[in-house]
């Protein structure tokens, strides 16, 4: 049975991707209330901040989004540079990681939180099918949880639901918590194209999850702009 945080409040990352479209599904049966809050980092698939203000509308929740455009000054990545290509190479990290986006992203997600009096923050991140990204693993997750509740002088909780399920469960688990069909308001595709590029890393990940389900992507069958 699901722990329920019946007089809790949270905020949750909301890209506007599959998984954390999931996560925000979770997140209304366990807390008593929550908002969301996504980026803007300067990612080529900008695209995501438009599902995500979606998202939030089916889920009659608030959603907030900052601009951090710092980010693409740091260096060179395929995520925020469109000149770079995607690509992904066995022993090596994928060319779409973007060295310290999660620890900013959690950080900064605490600490707007911790503003709305939220102790608890949920995200997307999952190391069973985490595509090389070091920055979704638990032991990263859990560190940063004593780090935050450290600089923040409250304990702060960071809420993984996906952590140790591949991307056949999550959609399993958003089909028990039924919102599948909320995925047709989501984005995936690192290419920022809709219709999906279905050549991507993300694109081919979701496919692999929807085929393994064997179930019809409602993103497939929704009306494409």
């Amino acid at each position: 049975m699901r722990k329920k945080h019946q007089e809790a409040s949270a905020t949750v990352l909301l890209s506007g991707g599959q998984d954390s479209a999931t996560c925000l599904a979770w997140a209304l049966e366990t807390f008593s209330a929550v908002r969301t809050l996504g980026f803007d980092y300067g990612q080529r698939h900008r695209i995501e901040c438009e599902s995500a203000k979606r998202l939030a509308k089916r889920a009659k929740v608030d959603y907030h989004c900052l601009k951090l455009d710092f980010i693409p000054q740091l260096g060179k990545n395929a995520l925020t540079d469109p000149n770079c290509h995607i690509t992904q190479k066995e022993n090596e990290l994928p060319s779409t990681f973007v060295p310290g986006r999660n620890v900013f992203f959690l950080s900064i997600a605490a600490t707007w939180a911790y503003q709305q009096g939220d102790a608890h923050v949920v995200t997307g991140v999952c190391q069973s099918d985490y595509s090389g990204y070091p920055d979704c693993r638990q032991n990263f997750v859990t560190a940063l949880q004593q780090t935050l509740s450290l600089a923040l002088d409250t304990p702060m909780t960071l809420h993984t639901p996906l952590m140790q399920l591949s991307k056949a469960q999550s959609i399993r688990l958003m089909q028990d918590l039924g919102k599948l069909d909320w995925y047709a308001d989501t984005h995936t595709c690192y290419e920022g194209k809709r219709p999906p590029c279905q050549n991507c890393p993300a694109c081919k990940l979701r496919k692999k999850g929807f085929d393994h389900c064997g179930l019809v992507d409602p993103l497939d069958a929704a009306p494409q702009a």
